[in-house]
């Protein structure tokens, strides 16, 4: 999968998913930004509602039950210091409908400790490469 964002001047950057579909990033005005969309960090934990709700809803369905409701609330708790990432992020969910406390607790296991791509993400080996003006791509080494 490949994802191409373009400076929109300032914080901001757009992009196209490569499944269509329009999105912009910005800082806050506190930080240079405009508020023109979401902060990196707040569509991180959305990427982890998302990721595990879509995984609950369909562990769910595979056991024949629907909820009536379902929300799920993330608390990503950030270190004072820089890089500032989420020391840690708390997930809370909440159903109504018929589903057997069990039931929804092995969905849940099943999303965090199996399925849900976005949370083993979180602990990604990352490398970076760069190229100015055109030049040769230069790995970098970031250990």
């Amino acid at each position: 999968m490949e994802l191409k964002m373009e400076w929109e001047g300032k914080r901001a950057f757009s992009g196209v998913t490569p499944s269509g579909y329009p999105f912009i990033t910005d800082g806050l005005p506190e930080f240079g930004g405009e508020g023109r969309g979401p902060t990196p960090m707040e569509m991180l934990l959305g990427t982890v509602i998302g990721c595990t709700g879509i995984d609950i809803i369909s562990i769910l369905e595979k056991m024949k039950l629907a909820p009536k409701a379902f929300h799920v609330k993330a608390k990503g708790d950030r270190s004072q210091s820089h890089p500032r990432r989420y020391k840690d992020i708390h997930l809370h969910y909440t159903v109504n409908g018929d589903i057997p406390e069990d039931k929804l607790y092995r969905a849940i296991e099943l999303s965090l400790n199996k399925y849900c791509s976005v949370v083993y993400s979180l602990n990604a080996e990352i490398t970076a490469s760069y190229s100015l003006n055109g030049g040769d791509q230069v790995t970098m080494d970031l250990d």
